[in-house]
């Protein structure tokens, strides 16, 4: 009795850990959509919970929409790479900080909380740039060999 009484609150905080890790969740999925996490590759489903690190991507027939913890919609269209590198927000301040990579394919974004409480919070890194996000709604587009759009 006393050995479970000890690991129970472990197995709380083990559980809390990984609800606590969850940034975002897959709203929409459709066609070839995978989750790189570490070594695994998961099916990019609906209702996928998203974790910081994760790498989005869609094959030639995927989109996925996503809706982060803040309220950002992030929609990724066909033969796309999204890696959601850092992800921080606190839902009493709205402070935080958000920075994605696209390293091909097309994003598209609507901002949440985070970007309007703080500008300049959200980035997004492609292989020739980095956007500052400052408005509310944009779209980025990496082709393959060529620099952003």
């Amino acid at each position: 009795m006393l050995r479970w009484g000890l690991a129970l609150p472990v197995l709380l905080f083990a559980a809390a850990s990984t609800q606590a890790a969850d940034i975002g969740q897959v709203k929409v999925s459709s066609g070839n959509v995978t989750i790189d996490r570490g070594s695994q590759a998961l099916q990019g489903r609906l209702g996928v919970r998203l974790q910081q690190g994760d790498v989005v991507k869609t094959g030639a027939d995927g989109s996925v929409g996503i809706t982060m913890s803040d309220n950002s919609l992030l929609s990724a269209g066909p033969n796309s790479v999204l890696a959601l590198d850092q992800y921080a927000f606190d839902t009493t301040t709205n402070q935080g900080r958000f920075d994605t990579s696209l390293s091909k394919g097309t994003l598209a974004v609507v901002s949440g909380r985070l970007a309007r409480q703080s500008p300049g919070a959200m980035t997004v890194r492609t292989p020739s740039a980095i956007l500052g996000v400052r408005g509310t709604e944009f779209v980025v587009s990496v082709d393959a060999g060529s620099v952003a759009h």
